[in-house]
């Protein structure tokens, strides 16, 4: 849209606005009754919501959307699938070790469970033990497959 006056112009800019996630991680130890200490780390997600006007140029990935006949999906841009992928790893081995620091606990709960003569409560959790390390074995799998 120009004005009367030659020296002078204005045009529209398209404002949006968007959200960024930002990951960051930290780990620490656990030390456990049997002397052993684990060191798993946790993953933390922070979402930022900011403007951009597109008069000025960005450099970040956008998800995208395509009309494909009567219905309608999204592709996630290769930044965000490579940053998914990053932190699934890092789950993946996350999960292991945490599931592995409850094991011990769980397994003199199974022993103080028997001595207070609560045999059903040590077959529940000594079954829970065994789920647990089937888990495990699920997730090894699949970070296998990564």
């Amino acid at each position: 849209m120009h004005s009367d006056d030659k020296n002078h112009h204005s045009h529209t800019h398209h404002d949006h606005s968007h959200n960024h996630e930002h990951n960051h991680s930290h780990g620490h130890t656990h030390e456990s009754n049997s002397g052993h200490s684990y060191h798993h780390e946790h993953e933390h997600h922070h979402v930022h919501n900011h403007e951009h006007d597109h008069a000025q140029s960005h450099g970040h990935d956008h998800p995208h959307d395509h009309d494909h006949g009567d219905h309608n999906h999204e592709h996630p841009s290769p930044a965000s699938i490579e940053n998914d992928e990053k932190t699934l790893r890092v789950l993946l081995v996350h999960w292991i070790n945490h599931n592995r620091s409850h094991q011990d606990s769980f397994q003199q709960w199974v022993e103080k469970a028997k001595m207070m003569d609560r045999p059903e409560v040590a077959a529940h959790i000594q079954k829970a033990i065994e789920y647990m390390e089937m888990a495990n074995g699920m997730l090894v799998e699949a970070k296998k497959h990564m």
